[in-house]
């Protein structure tokens, strides 16, 4: 009997999809060339369920069972319906009726974790020629750069090393935000090749990463190393009031991620809370170790005051934010 596990979706015509692991993005893109090959989209839609949270067999049978409308094939979307650690009953019963899916029906499930290999719903992917299995990981280390490079191909543009390894070192292996920041620099760009200062000028990931490099020069106490970076920002041109309103934004995930280390949180779970991507958990929670949640907070009351006193006319931005760099630098 044929296996459609991991096999090229273009030579077997599964009923049920599991795709699973941390890169959504590439499962988001493979779940959307499978449904364009499944007819009118907006029939299509009209014939899609999504399910989310906790779903009993029953349910999910009902809407599988249902027959399309003017479409040929109604299409269920399960979202972490199986690594929501369903129970061993349900599995059971799951697992028999997938070989008795209804020939209109195309059962996915989207998984944003991976499944272990021994998952009961693999295994039964894997004794049937109706099941397609597909894990999609998140590209690491240099790995992420070889998919920038890749991505950039096949947007018909060219991209530098320097300006890969930037973009790397700054998203980290976010597929979504490096989709949306090559989309633009290839659009910029055109016949010629992404540079490294294009990826500076139009990337607001990198500076935001300059904001980063900042807030570590004001965490060491390195009043020279920030007094510079902050000159270095006004020679570059950059808006004061975006700075601050960086410096704001900075300062307060500070004290957010802060909270939840000094509660014993590590930075996996921190990001899960904040909704915040991997690279920025983990910069922001190395930063946070320069700091006592005492300081963070006397920092944010002292970023409100300039806030206030530019809006009234004291002061002006870009003296504010220097003597701001200057105290900072100082200690307690």
């Amino acid at each position: 009997m044929q296996v459609c596990r991991r096999a090229n979706l273009q030579t077997c015509k599964p009923m049920f999809y599991i795709f699973h692991g941390d890169d959504t993005h590439s499962q988001k893109e493979t779940l959307n060339n499978v449904l364009a090959k499944l007819g009118d989209p907006g029939l299509l839609d009209l014939n899609t369920t999504r399910l989310e949270g906790a779903v009993t067999y029953s349910q999910l049978v009902q809407v599988c069972s249902a027959m399309p409308f003017l479409a040929k094939a109604r299409v269920v979307l399960a979202f972490d319906l199986l690594s929501g650690k369903p129970d061993k009953a349900f599995l059971k019963q799951l697992a028999a009726y997938l070989p008795q899916l209804p020939e209109t029906t195309r059962l996915f499930f989207l998984e944003s974790t991976e499944l272990s290999h021994n998952h009961a719903i693999l295994k039964a992917a894997e004794e049937t020629k109706d099941g397609y299995v597909k894990l999609f990981a998140r590209p690491e280390g240099v790995g992420v750069e070889r998919w920038i490079r890749q991505r950039v191909g096949e947007k018909n543009g060219r991209i530098s090393p320097q300006a890969s390894q930037l973009l790397a070192a700054n998203i980290g292996n976010d597929l979504q935000i490096l989709d949306n920041e090559l989309e633009k620099l290839v659009l910029y760009a055109g016949d010629e090749e992404i540079k490294s200062e294009d990826v500076q000028n139009l990337s607001p990931y990198v500076a935001e990463a300059n904001i980063f490099e900042l807030v570590d020069a004001i965490g060491n106490r390195n009043d020279k190393k920030a007094a510079l970076l902050l000159q270095q920002k006004f020679n570059e041109g950059a808006e004061p009031f975006y700075l601050f309103t960086m410096f704001v934004r900075q300062f307060r995930l500070l004290i957010q991620v802060k909270e939840l280390a000094d509660a014993g949180e590590k930075p996996p779970a921190i990001g899960k809370a904040l909704r915040m991507h991997s690279f920025v958990v983990g910069k922001v929670y190395q930063q946070a170790r320069g700091f006592s949640m005492s300081q963070l907070e006397q920092i944010y009351r002292h970023l409100l005051d300039i806030d206030v006193a530019v809006k009234t006319g004291r002061n002006e931005m870009v003296t504010a934010l220097t003597l701001l760099v200057g105290q900072l630098t100082m200690g307690d």
